[in-house]
């Protein structure tokens, strides 16, 4: 005679009842893919073959008749209920057969760092270590030589963004190749001008092309030439004339291709006549100064050297205030006070020394020759900007076009005519 069951009861017991079904919280490894049916346990699952043996719905109906009491300890007793588990959406699916548990992390919302793959053959090239730090035992940041997809590092840039040994070994070519001729046979320096002039239109006609203006390239060079030669032989009064001639001959040659977006390219024309031939000529002016015009040039040329690198020294390592930043953003005011610093001091101590002129003299033609050599700098930026280019070409490795180079010595070497004019007649 069985013992009476103590849990036992009228009503049906948890696993025979199919309105409080209850998932498992964890998949059982024993179940194949198949049918549907309501299991020991509540809820559904798939129904079997059981291990003993005797056949489908053996979970259903187990051997004693008593609703499993050969696998339970308590027999009737109702089960408690398992709370489902809940995933990462907070959800309760409890029409699933299996809960899945979302894998558990630290920071739910924060995503995870994903190393990337070091590619093959790439051992040995002496990588730095993925944290970034130099401790003991690991191998100090360097240059990195190219591997299997993987270029080398390129070194050199400087702070001021340009590849600083390349920008020093074409600064002092192109110093050689106007100092040679100036001094060894000054004719020559003419064909150094007209040869520069000439680069220089080019450059400023590819650039207004990029913003949609035409302009005729040949009369535009052939007029350039002659300005400063006529400069050169006979003055200033030529010069002016040459600019006329320069303008007229352009709007001839361009009438020929009809009346369509004349006025664009005829403002296009005129401001390369003026910029690049015009204030260049007076470098012709400067030369042919009977006497000194090589020492005249030489100083203009140093003043403009100075100041140059005393802005980029003082930007470099003190420029925290921009000076015009929608025009030129890397322009501060402490470089502009470097620059004017260095061009007065060298001027003055120059010009002291080739012109007897007096010190306070040659400081005030430094920072004169300093101030327009940073105002053509921020026209120049101000046209590329305009334009939407970021260099007049790529000719000069670390200093973009020659009118990249050639800008402040444009508005510099007007400056300077007028002020020897002044300066250095009166002193002698």
């Amino acid at each position: 005679m069985s013992h009476l069951d103590p849990y036992g009861g009228a009503e049906a017991r948890d696993w025979d009842r199919p309105d409080r079904p209850t998932s498992l919280p964890w998949p059982d490894p024993d179940v194949e893919p198949g049918p549907w049916g309501r299991g020991r346990y509540g809820g559904d699952r798939p129904a079997q073959e059981h291990r003993d043996g005797r056949g489908p719905g053996s979970w259903d109906q187990p051997p004693n008749g008593r609703g499993g009491a050969r696998d339970l300890d308590h027999g009737d007793a109702p089960t408690a209920q398992i709370a489902p588990v809940r995933t990462g959406t907070g959800r309760d699916h409890d029409d699933a057969p299996t809960t899945q548990l979302t894998p558990v992390r630290e920071h739910d919302d924060a995503p995870t760092t994903q190393l990337a793959a070091v590619p093959p053959g790439n051992a040995g090239l002496g990588t730095p270590e993925p944290d970034g730090t130099d401790g003991p035992g690991r191998r100090h940041r360097g240059r990195r030589r190219a591997g299997a997809g993987r270029p080398a590092t390129q070194q050199g840039a400087s702070r001021a963004g340009r590849n600083l040994p390349a920008a020093i070994s074409v600064g002092v070519c192109l110093g050689a190749a106007v100092l040679l001729p100036l001094f060894l046979y000054t004719p020559a320096f003419l064909l150094v001008l007209a040869a520069a002039f000439g680069v220089g239109i080019w450059e400023m006609s590819r650039a207004v092309r990029r913003g949609g203006a035409e302009v005729p390239l040949v009369p535009l060079v052939a007029g350039g030439v002659l300005t400063v030669t006529m400069a050169w032989f006979a003055g200033l009064d030529a010069l002016l004339l040459g600019l006329v001639v320069t303008v007229a001959g352009t709007l001839v040659w361009r009438l020929g291709d009809g009346t369509a977006n004349l006025r664009r390219d005829l403002t296009a024309t005129i401001l390369i006549s003026v910029y690049v031939p015009f204030l260049g000529g007076f470098a012709a002016l400067l030369a042919s100064s009977p006497g000194d015009g090589a020492l005249r040039v030489l100083v203009t040329l140093v003043a403009v050297v100075l100041s140059d690198t005393g802005g980029y020294a003082a930007g470099a390592n003190f420029g925290k205030r921009p000076m015009a930043p929608t025009i030129s953003p890397k322009k501060s005011w402490e470089g502009f006070a470097g620059s004017v610093g260095a061009a007065a001091l060298g001027s003055a101590v120059l010009l002291w020394l080739l012109f007897d002129v007096a010190p306070w003299w040659g400081a005030v033609f430094g920072v004169a020759i300093s101030g327009a050599a940073v105002l053509g700098d921020l026209a120049e930026s101000m046209i590329k900007r305009d334009l939407g280019v970021k260099d007049m070409s790529n000719l000069l490795p670390g200093h973009g076009g020659l009118m990249d180079r050639l800008d402040s010595v444009l508005f510099a070497v007007p400056t300077a005519y007028l002020l020897l004019v002044v300066f250095v007649p009166a002193v002698n």
